[in-house]
This record gives C-alpha cells, sequence and structure tokens, in this order.
C-alpha cells in the first residue's frame, strides 16, 4: 500500500519528534535510551528508534509505520513499544504519544492503584490519573492494560514502568507528560512528612475545575 504523505510534513514531524525527546532526556525524565515519542502525520506514525540514544538522531534517521505496524520508512526498527504508541492512535483521536521513565511517577506507579488527588492539574487528563497493571514491556498486554488505564483520560501510570500520555501535538502531549511527574514528586513530598497526611481534592472540586479548564488560555 503506498501513502501520499508530502516529505517536507514528515520532515518538520521527525524533526520535532527528536526535538521532544531530546527534551525528555534533558528534563530528566528518561535515562540512555529508555522512553520513546511518536507523532501522526496522516496516515503514518513517526516514532523513534530502538535503542537509538537521541542525540544521535539525524534527520535520515527518521522511522514511519501504518497503523497496522507495517514499516513504511526508515532502515532503524522502531521503538520496542511500538503496541503501546498503536494503540493509542487507533483509539483516540491522538496527535502524539510520549512514553516516560520519570523517577516520581515510576515510584508512585508501584504504590497506588491511581494518583491521590493532590493537585487540580488531574483535571487536565480527564480526572484522577490511574495505574495500568504490569506487563512485560513491548507487548500487547502491555497496550490493553494501558488502553483500560486510559479511558477517559489522556494520561496513566504503566506499574514499575513509567508514564503515557498523549495530545493533539508533541507540545501538549509533553507538557501533560511533565505535569503528571510533578504531580507524583507533589504527592510522594507531601506523603513523606512523619504524622502528616496530605489533604487531598475531592472529585466535586475537580470537576469544577474541568469545567474552568474550559475557558482556559487566550480567545480564539
Amino acid at each position: 500500500m503506498s501513502y501520499q504523505v508530502a516529505q517536507d510534513a514528515i520532515e518538520r514531524a521527525w524533526r520535532d519528534l527528536v526535538a521532544t525527546a531530546r527534551r525528555t532526556a534533558t528534563e530528566g525524565l528518561v535515562v540512555g535510551t529508555s522512553g520513546n515519542v511518536s507523532v501522526r502525520v496522516g496516515p503514518l506514525v513517526l516514532v523513534t528508534p530502538s535503542g537509538v540514544a537521541y542525540d544521535r538522531l539525524a534527520p535520515e534517521d527518521a522511522v514511519a509505520v501504518d497503523l497496522d505496524g507495517n514499516q513504511v520508512l526508515g532502515d532503524l526498527a522502531p521503538t520496542s513499544e511500538l503496541p503501546l504508541h498503536l494503540e493509542i492512535y487507533r483509539n483516540t483521536h491522538a496527535g502524539a504519544v510520549v512514553h516516560t521513565h520519570a523517577v516520581h511517577a515510576t515510584a508512585v506507579s508501584t504504590l497506588v492503584p491511581e494518583i491521590p488527588l493532590i493537585h487540580y492539574m488531574a483535571a487536565a487528563m480527564g480526572g484522577p490519573v490511574r495505574v495500568a497493571a504490569y506487563a512485560l514491556y513491548g507487548t500487547e498486554e502491555l497496550a490493553e492494560n494501558m488502553l483500560g488505564a486510559l479511558h477517559e483520560r489522556t494520561a496513566c501510570l504503566l506499574q514499575n514502568h513509567g508514564t503515557v500520555a498523549y495530545g493533539d501535538s508533541l507540545d501538549q502531549a509533553y507538557d501533560r507528560t511533565a505535569q503528571l511527574e510533578w504531580m507524583c514528586r507533589v504527592w510522594l513530598t507531601a506523603a513523606s512528612v512523619p504524622g502528616y497526611a496530605p489533604t487531598l481534592l475531592s472529585g466535586s472540586q475537580l470537576r469544577e475545575v474541568s469545567e474552568k479548564l474550559q475557558g482556559y488560555g487566550q480567545p480564539g
């Protein structure tokens, strides 16, 4: 099957994808070649390749697959977490996906079934952020567990593994990832104080925030 996607669109998307992947490393959300990033360009999904340091990626290293996982661009093998990315694109309107091994979020994934409502920014992800049950990385089982945790959400934790967030764009997916890690850090910090328990938000308080966020930002 042939895909008609403008070369300049692929080049722009790959450049933005590499910049986002490098940002996850620079800001400490991944170590080494862990984590992965993808972005949708028409019928194709550009993904980071497996086991290649982000600072070594060049324009000629672009990797793309179709929604069935068939590689249609590049010589490098796509990320081992390709099933995870494709499951999101097949079942949501995502334009980009970011997966990391962020320290605080990964720690929280080992402690609770969902992130306690420590901060109202949980509303920006659709509600309390759930933890997907553990499964071996790169498997369809992990992708299925993740999809369940993402129901009516735009981010989740993977138990003993890391984070997944998606958005309309790479910037939005990355911002949600960073917010997720920050919330986990806040909860761990507050919960670690001896003799005190963090005050959590109620469901009604979170719904109130959700309504207000609909008008957040600049008009138009």
